[in-house]
């Protein structure tokens, strides 16, 4: 089995994500919020292992944009869930997926090369 690498292909640090795999001869697979928007029930297994603060992007342009009472509803898994589906480049990038059913958000060499 392979890790799991979700997120938006044309994000930088999706891409370094990528390299670093490669790099290392390691295989991925890839799964791509723009063509498989995420279920529910992947979404609560990152919030739930990862926390709603981690799993929920607060410093990209598509949170800024947002009206306040959406950004409210980004503050309980219940609400936040849904908005996280219809604007799914709020979710932190990458979240790996590990063999073992450990997770990561964001780029962490380190832990990338100790999972590998």
């Amino acid at each position: 089995m392979s890790v799991k690498i979700y997120g938006i292909k044309n994000c930088n640090t999706m891409k370094k994500t990528f390299t670093l795999y490669d790099n290392l001869g390691k295989e991925y697979e890839f799964i791509d919020y723009k063509k498989q928007q995420p279920d529910t029930k992947l979404l609560e297994s990152f919030i739930e292992v990862l926390g709603l603060d981690t799993v929920v992007n607060r410093k990209g342009t598509t949170f800024r944009k947002l009206e306040d009472d959406t950004k409210a509803k980004l503050e309980r898994k219940e609400t936040a869930i849904p908005v996280l589906q219809e604007k799914s480049s709020m979710i932190k990038r990458p979240i790996l997926v590990f063999d073992d059913g450990s997770m990561q958000a964001g780029f962490d060499e380190e832990l990338i090369r100790e999972k590998a």
